[in-house]
């Protein structure tokens, strides 16, 4: 079980800020959007393998379920 340090800070944010702001806004919706596009092309990727090689019910499980670790192990290696 990993452990993370949460510390909440209060921070007065004035008229000048508020473009700092903005833009970290807009970056952060900007990760999201690739954090989603990679999903879904890797999905599709996925998709076409369990079609391409006619994959059981079973087999297919088993590669969504490895793909999962591998997205599990990938967050770890970013904490």
């Amino acid at each position: 079980m990993q452990r993370r340090n949460i510390e909440t800070r209060t921070t007065k944010i004035g008229p000048d800020d508020a473009r700092l702001n903005d833009l970290l806004t807009a970056a952060r919706m900007d990760e999201r959007r690739a954090r989603m596009e990679a999903m879904a092309a890797r999905l599709d990727s996925l998709a076409g393998r369990i079609i391409s090689h006619q994959l059981s019910y079973k087999e297919a499980g088993e590669l969504l379920r490895q793909e999962a670790i591998n997205v599990t192990n990938a967050i770890g290696e970013i904490l």
